[in-house]
């Protein structure tokens, strides 16, 4: 595998970028299916049908490579987070905010597309796992910390836009509110935690869009 040098640092190129995505997913399989615990370096090259060493020259620990399943997760989350509200955060300063000239999505809209991730139990099941994993891991919890800065900072930031005349405090804290009552439902809806229902869910829908624009 060949690979471009820029400014000292290795870069992939488009075919190491493939091959990377590939044992990713992989990973990602392997951590839904069995769990952290045996989510192990032979395990995962064995579901990618690669040698050990291969997947070690991507990721050359295990932590390493767990890091980067979960990086990649939880960025594709607040993307898809951005596509529904319209805003753009910037990446390393949320404070950064491009709102889109076509106007605002509405709550409804943005509560459907949180709650519609839920729907997929795959990615419960991994977040599960990433939950678990930072209460072990400190690299693994700043990973999940900054994430949720992150997700809190837009919700925010779509908050203020549609209610211009609250205070920034309330506006965080609507935020705020509003990460922790999806985030805690997605182990009610997934069964991991309890049953589902369909009042349940219209409930939570409902107290959901209040947090955004009541």
């Amino acid at each position: 595998m060949s690979e471009e040098k820029d400014g000292g640092k290795p870069q992939l190129t488009r075919q190491g970028n493939l091959r990377r995505t590939s044992l990713l997913d992989a990973a990602e399989s392997v951590l839904v299916a069995k769990g952290n615990a045996d989510a192990s370096l032979r395990a995962i090259a064995g579901e990618a049908g690669v040698r050990v060493g291969h997947l070690q020259h991507y990721f050359p620990t295990r932590a390493d490579l767990i890091k980067a399943v979960l990086e990649r997760a939880l960025e594709r989350s607040l993307d898809r987070l951005a596509e529904t509200t319209g805003l753009r955060l910037g990446r390393e300063d949320p404070s950064v905010i491009e709102v889109p000239e076509g106007g605002r999505a509405e709550p409804a809209e943005v509560v459907a597309v949180v709650l519609a991730e839920q729907e997929d139990p795959q990615l419960v099941r991994l977040y599960v796992e990433v939950w678990a994993l930072a209460a072990r891991d400190d690299e693994i919890a700043a990973v999940v910390r900054e994430f949720y800065r992150k997700y809190v900072a837009h919700v925010e930031a779509f908050v203020q836009q549609g209610r211009p005349e609250w205070s920034a405090e309330l506006c965080r804290a609507r935020a705020e509110t509003f990460v922790a009552l999806v985030e805690g439902a997605a182990l009610m809806r997934s069964g991991i935690a309890g049953s589902r229902s369909g009042a349940m869910d219209t409930q939570l829908a409902q107290q959901a869009v209040q947090l955004l624009r009541d």
